[in-house]
């Protein structure tokens, strides 16, 4: 879980430096081996805090002391705090990403979030955009949580979104057919492809609030539902019991 992306099998990356330098960018496909195909339109990654769903500004008006923004992207949510006097710090497995955002004049190292040379401390850890996804898969939920421990100053807070996948599973009736004996439904995996650049598939997680809770709780956390989306999503606040 420790890797780093170069530019060669970055197809994100490649998107937001050719947006960012140009003011548009081709056609960034998401591949999942579940979904049809999907398209994120690059110009989305540099929205304003205006543009935002209602989770994330709510997310960014939670922050407070020193904050990490993981998988910061281009940097918008760092931007917007940046604007707000805020003390953030962005990482990212992508090396042009952060190009992007430094050029933008904002804190940031090419890092993974799981790398143990990674060793400063903060007061919010920010998760956004399903932030969840980078754990994985639910088995690694409680190295998450130990990661988080290494992380959080004390008093500190994680504040992550997340979807419930279970409408991919509603019959006609409005009843939940979910096999219980496969893995978990809310392990998706990805690949991007952006021009003639593919990426690695990778797993991500959307965790339902209660399975998020329970984890929280078995780790020594308290789970808090900050807010709700209009489509099974949901911003929580994690703290230390």
């Amino acid at each position: 879980m420790n890797f780093l992306l170069t530019p060669d099998r970055d197809p994100m990356g490649n998107a937001i430096l050719d947006y960012y330098k140009k003011g548009k960018a081709g056609k960034l496909r998401v591949l999942s081996s579940m979904f049809d195909e999907d398209e994120i339109p690059v110009a989305t990654l540099f929205r304003t805090k205006e543009e935002m769903s209602p989770l994330e500004r709510t997310a960014l008006d939670h922050c407070r002391g020193r904050i990490l923004d993981v998988g910061a992207g281009s940097g918008c949510h760092s931007r917007e705090l940046k604007a707000q006097n805020q003390d953030v710090t962005a990482i990212d497995i992508s090396s042009l990403s952060v190009q992007v955002m430094q050029e933008q004049g904002l804190s940031a190292t090419q890092t993974n979030l799981f790398d143990p040379e990674f060793k400063e401390r903060f007061d919010t850890i920010l998760l956004l955009m399903n932030g969840s996804g980078i754990i994985g898969k639910v088995e690694r939920m409680d190295a998450f949580f130990q990661r988080m421990n290494e992380l959080l100053l004390p008093g500190g807070q994680i504040l992550m979104d997340s979807s419930d996948l279970r409408y991919l599973y509603e019959d006609e009736d409005g009843s939940f057919v979910i096999d219980l004996n496969s893995d978990y439904y809310g392990e998706v995996d990805y690949k991007m492809v952006y021009k003639r650049i593919h990426g690695e598939t990778f797993d991500w997680l959307y965790v339902d609030f209660e399975t998020l809770r329970y984890y929280a709780n078995k780790n020594g956390y308290h789970a808090e539902k900050l807010a709700e989306g209009e489509h099974y999503d949901y911003l929580a606040c994690l703290r230390k019991l």
